[in-house]
């Protein structure tokens, strides 16, 4: 399930990036100089759907983006390998037992 908001959260930023760069420019540019600027302007609805669409992902995202750093969707954890029981005792040596150095 992490990898699924992961590979959402890189989609979404990619899809953002594009509908930024389709925006277009608010600034009249040399056109505004001889009042031309109203000739070729471009349809609002398309603006405004423009504009609610990038609101929306840009809310998405940094949802996710908070998320995902906050581990509110965790990733997912490694099975780890079941504790042995400790030892009780060491068995007990007697002294003779052991090998001697000469």
């Amino acid at each position: 399930m992490y990898i699924w908001f992961k590979i959402a959260w890189a989609v979404i930023a990619a899809i953002l990036i594009l509908l930024i760069l389709l925006h277009s420019p608010k600034g009249d540019g040399l056109g505004g100089i001889g009042g031309q600027a109203q000739l070729f302007s471009s349809t609002k609805s398309a603006e405004t759907t423009l504009n609610r669409l990038t609101w929306t992902l840009t809310v998405m995202f940094l949802s996710l983006t908070v998320a995902l750093s906050a581990g509110l969707i965790a990733p997912p954890t490694t099975a780890t390998p079941s504790a042995q029981p400790a030892p009780t005792a060491l068995p007990k040596t007697n002294p003779t037992d052991l090998p001697s150095g000469k």
